[in-house]
């Protein structure tokens, strides 16, 4: 998707670019039927209580209902149209199966309106098809991938964003995975994936241009530690600019921030990793 250079009419709109959304979305109206009610959380939780800093205010927006499972086996679906979704950095797809149903998928790059996508079993290895790991090729790039057999994809789902299979481990229990980050993993080969790499590569070369953008969005602003009072944050205080007076930089709440590890030593999962993305052995 081409990135659109805009006039510098205004101060905030010099170095401002954005998508453009005409050369390869469709301009589809969303599906109604896979629309549900978006009722912002500004970060509190069901008690009300801020549980995530620097959230508000956003823009009104509705939510596409996308299928993470991708289990309708056995039945073509032709994509019908390419659409923007404002709750993700991927471009979504709307696939109309041939019993009539419809849903909406991740967009893949290389994708187009009118192709066929299936999933299954024994499918075959094309961008938008869905089958478990243990029948993908090794080297393949994947998206939309399952921890858990059946519950859903949780990763590489975002703009861009893909993984590798490496093959089975030695046991035969396991499909290997590389993801984006580096870090490889050990999979279940009944998990679910789907081929190709998401599109919309061009998300991460956006310049804001200024700091409206980021408040319809509804992130709002972030305050440094060392521009405070001692009263507010650790690192407050001081005439002028200081340094923050401690031997590593803290939290808001006194504890220690940037390279401590938060991951639970005890996690079952820890036996899958094989290499953390760090680039570290296990």
């Amino acid at each position: 998707m081409a990135i659109k250079y805009l006039k510098p009419t205004t101060n905030g709109r010099r170095n401002m670019t954005v998508l453009d959304y005409n050369k390869n979305l469709s301009g589809h109206e969303p599906e109604k039927s896979l629309l549900t009610i978006l009722q912002p959380q500004s970060g509190r939780n069901n008690q009300g209580k801020i549980t995530t800093r620097h959230k508000g205010s956003r823009a009104k927006r509705k939510y596409r209902i996308i299928d993470f499972k991708r289990n309708k086996d056995g039945i073509i679906g032709r994509i019908a149209s390419i659409e923007y979704d404002p709750n993700r950095s991927a471009n979504i797809s709307l696939v109309v199966y041939q019993d009539g149903e419809k849903r909406y998928i991740i967009h893949p790059k290389g994708l187009q309106v009118g192709d066929t996508i299936v999933s299954g079993s024994n499918v075959d290895i094309k961008v938008g098809n869905t089958l478990p790991l243990e029948n993908i090729p090794e080297g393949t790039f994947i998206h939309n991938l399952e921890i858990q057999p059946g519950a859903g994809a949780k990763l590489a789902r975002s703009a861009a964003s893909s993984a590798q299979i490496l093959g089975m481990d030695e046991s035969k229990k396991y499909v290997i995975v590389r993801l984006k980050s580096g870090e490889v993993r050990k999979f279940l080969p009944k998990a679910r994936a789907t081929i190709g790499v998401v599109g919309n590569e061009e998300h991460s070369l956006i310049n804001i241009g200024k700091a409206g953008r980021n408040r319809h969005k509804g992130i709002r602003p972030t305050v440094r530690g060392s521009v405070m009072n001692p009263i507010d944050h650790p690192h407050g205080g001081g005439e002028g600019k200081q340094p923050i007076g401690r031997k590593s930089p803290m939290t808001l709440w006194g504890k220690k921030a940037l390279g401590v590890k938060t991951r639970d030593t005890k996690k079952s999962s820890n036996k899958l990793i094989i290499r953390r993305r760090k680039g570290a052995e296990k």
